[in-house]
């Protein structure tokens, strides 16, 4: 079957009207539901040879947020597809309006790879509750996730309603060239462009997922051993391989030593070593050597091991660092953190605000003025104030980017949205119609109107 008979195929099941039955939603999730937990060992073992990752980090970090994700649309499916009543203005009155939530059609998913079932199945699980069909393209890097994944949904659903396309940039190419209702897409920002492009051919709308430099900043207000435990978790996890990670430090000068201790001190504390249980490797040769080219070693106060045959690299910390060295001029995704430092809070807030949005920016400080002044003056997709990355665990707030980092959200309702329609109608009564929109117009009829309007 060619990928154009795929979709056609999809088309086709869309059509027949199966996948806005509510009921028909909430049982292919749970049977998802059930599948994953059947397979939970099986993919457990996937992502180990791809990354190195123990079954308690695979979890923690992407089963249980599909699970979380399924089990939300379960319970809050129905009001979330319920027709919502709308005030009619007196112009269209006697009548009633109303907004239907439809879904959009046959959609794609092109997933990322650092997380490959967290941001594969989680939009595929809102598509699926939304109502569409769904091709999922999982990212071609893990092959053994890719394979699980694979398997695990081609084998128990109709490929007409769900599927997988494994495969690399030319399966991808390929898929891009069908007229989507929605694509979404998680990734860099470089290939986000690629997938905009190709989708405004169609006029297909588009949700992007993307990335971005995103900062930790960390004042002397802030409690620096509980700035530096938080943000060590947050950078290391996943071997920084995290696109919320933080991807670099701005602390206040006259704390800047007391914190650079303190990050010594967690980074020691963990113990992150090759084959550790909590530490991951990198993904590939390619970023391993990549990250090796960001790292200058005379700026190295912490780390800088590694070991290419297991592709490790030990968490680094780095000082002296400027805005101008190449580090800072692209998304690190590793294990490297630059710690810049300031003087002035207000500068460095204007420092964050020149540049691209980030996908997530952090605050640690317990200074109420100096919270409301990054909130205001900085744009970001997401964040935290006193903590990094835990604001996408809750799936009551929208995940997404804003500017160079993306575009549209999910989670929760608002995946259900994104894989939605809003449709307005207005039930009109046919009878008491006022002749005002009729001709002739007049001066008197023109009058009332002006009143209605």
């Amino acid at each position: 079957m060619t990928y154009k008979d795929l979709f056609s195929a999809q088309q086709a099941y869309f059509r027949s009207q199966q996948t806005k039955d509510l009921d028909f939603r909430k049982a292919n999730l749970l049977k998802l539901k059930k599948l994953l937990i059947e397979k939970e060992q099986a993919m457990n073992e996937a992502i180990e040879k791809d990354f190195g990752k123990s079954a308690f980090e695979t979890y923690i970090t992407e089963l249980s947020a599909v699970l979380q994700e399924i089990d939300y649309y379960v319970k809050n499916m129905r009001t979330l597809a319920r027709p919502g009543k709308v005030w009619t203005n007196l112009l269209n009155l006697p009548g009633k309006s109303r907004i239907y939530t439809e879904p959009l059609g046959v959609v794609l998913v092109i997933g990322a790879w650092n997380y490959p079932y967290q941001l594969s199945l989680c939009p595929m699980v809102a598509a699926m509750a939304a109502g569409n069909c769904c091709i999922l393209k999982p990212s071609e890097l893990p092959a053994h996730t890719m394979q699980v994944m694979t398997q695990l949904i081609n084998t128990n659903f109709d490929p007409a309603y769900i599927h997988v396309v494994p495969g690399g940039v030319e399966e991808t190419t390929a898929l891009l060239e069908c007229p989507f209702d929605k694509i979404f897409f998680t990734g860099s920002t470089k290939v986000g462009r690629i997938v905009y492009e190709a989708a405004a051919k169609h006029l297909c709308p588009v949700t992007l997922e993307l990335g971005g430099k995103s900062p930790a900043i960390v004042t002397a207000d802030a409690n620096l051993e509980v700035a530096a435990r938080r943000i060590t978790w947050g950078k290391f996890l996943n071997a920084g391989q995290t696109c919320v990670a933080p991807d670099y430090v701005l602390v206040e000068e006259k704390v800047k030593q007391a914190f650079i201790e303190q990050m010594k001190a967690q980074v020691q504390k963990n113990d992150y070593h090759a084959g550790a249980s909590h530490y991951t490797q990198i993904i590939n040769e390619r970023n391993f050597n990549r990250l090796l080219s960001l790292m200058d070693r005379d700026k190295v106060i912490l780390g800088g091991d590694s070991d290419k045959s297991k592709r490790f690299i030990a968490p680094t910390l780095l000082t002296g660092v400027s805005t101008g060295d190449a580090i800072m001029q692209e998304e690190i995704f590793g294990p490297l953190l630059p710690i810049l430092s300031f003087s002035d809070y207000r500068q460095a807030l204007e420092q964050v605000a020149d540049g691209e949005k980030p996908l997530s920016a952090y605050l640690f400080s317990n200074n109420q003025k100096e919270q409301q002044l990054f909130l205001d003056h900085i744009s970001f997709g997401g964040g935290c104030i006193n903590d990094v990355i835990v604001h996408l665990t809750n799936n009551r707030m929208p995940f997404g980017g804003v500017g160079h980092s993306g575009m549209g959200s999910y989670h929760g309702k608002f995946g259900f949205d994104t894989f939605s329609h809003k449709k307005s109608v207005l039930n009109k009564a046919t009878w008491g119609e006022p002749d005002l929109k009729f001709p002739p117009y007049t001066a008197s009829k023109i009058k009332w109107v002006r009143k209605f309007l």
